[in-house]
């Protein structure tokens, strides 16, 4: 689903997508040969669903975050300072934001590699795309993510760590 949901942006859609692919999947199950693992498998069938229902889109829509809050990962409740978590929180906001932005092509395979926690080889197997490609559109990925959270938090960061040297002087 969270791949279907990064894809397509709407959870109605993703939903369809998903039920189309698991319809899909139990049509094929008896053609499965076992040469990747089943998840594999699995996640080329919804990537191709959720990439057939974008082509019949005339455009490209933003993915939306705002759903997948349950993800985020916090540090253990003894260790949280209010200052941190406020910073925490505001990196997360700002990287999903910035995620969305992205062009679909990087999207998916940030969140292929990230969320889902897939290798390099079973990116492959999932898109269809050669081993080269999948490195270069997630080092890309990452660098247009990187350069977009800087530019955002940038300046913000920047004059806290500056601050932080004045005081240290």
């Amino acid at each position: 689903m969270t791949l279907a949901m990064r894809m397509l942006s709407n959870r109605q859609d993703s939903e369809e997508a998903l039920q189309d692919a698991f319809i899909r999947a139990f049509n094929a199950l008896p053609r499965f040969e076992w040469r990747s693992s089943f998840s594999t498998w699995f996640y080329r069938i919804v990537y191709n669903v959720c990439a057939t229902a974008l082509s019949k889109r005339d455009e490209a829509r933003l993915v939306s975050l705002d759903e997948e809050k349950d993800e985020q990962i916090d540090l253990p409740a003894e260790e949280k300072s209010a200052d941190l978590e406020y910073e925490s929180s505001e990196f997360r906001q700002a990287v999903a934001e910035e995620i969305e932005k992205l062009p679909e092509t990087y999207r998916s395979i940030l969140t292929l590699f990230l969320v889902q926690d897939l290798s390099y080889e079973e990116i492959v197997d999932v898109t269809g795309s050669p081993l080269g490609t999948v490195k270069v559109r997630l080092f890309r990925a990452r660098m247009l993510l990187r350069n977009g959270v800087v530019r955002r938090l940038g300046r913000e960061y920047s004059a806290l760590h500056q601050h932080d040297k004045i005081e240290g002087a």
